[in-house]
């Protein structure tokens, strides 16, 4: 069954960093609200990546992003699936990531997952921005713990304390 994205992406002028995701799960759709299942490790890997305290409500969850000059949003506006797993995504239609792209300065964009880089590859054109899988925040992703996630999620922090990073 298509399924439709109906939340807003969280974006501002200020915005360095671009996180994308695949699609939000049967949770995030339910709540309106990105990495809505409470096992999804998301929220505690960017608290601890910016040293700020784990928010709780959406409001917070806003804040920390555009405080920390993060926009998140997701691949697919639309697509089917079954359940939450991206495993199942088929029938994509991309979001057209050039209005967020038009307001915000983005020096890096992230995809959090495989399955949302191979989206990213395969349906967004024409972006010259410097682009970087991270691994998956999704309980799925066993194999990796916080600490191994933070690790890797560190990324972010040194994108924008330094606008002029390198890839």
């Amino acid at each position: 069954m298509r399924q439709f994205h109906t939340f807003a992406p969280v974006y501002d002028a200020s915005s360095r960093v671009l996180i994308l995701g695949s699609f939000p799960s049967v949770r995030s759709r339910e709540e309106g609200f990105y990495y809505g299942h409470p096992r999804n490790r998301f929220w505690q890997v960017i608290s601890e990546v910016l040293a700020e305290p784990l928010p709780l409500t959406i409001p917070e969850k806003r804040e920390l992003l555009l405080k920390n000059r993060i926009a998140l949003w997701d691949v697919c506006s639309s697509c089917e699936i079954t359940g939450s797993s991206d495993a199942t995504i088929s029938n994509v239609v991309p979001n057209d990531l050039s209005p967020l792209l038009t307001t915000a300065k983005i020096s890096l964009i992230c995809t959090n997952g495989r399955t949302a880089d191979k989206l990213y590859r395969n349906f967004v054109r024409n972006i010259d921005i410097p682009e970087r899988c991270l691994p998956s925040t999704s309980p799925a992703n066993a194999a990796w713990t916080v600490d191994r996630l933070i690790s890797e999620w560190n990324i972010i922090k040194e994108v924008i304390c330094d606008d002029q990073h390198q890839f």
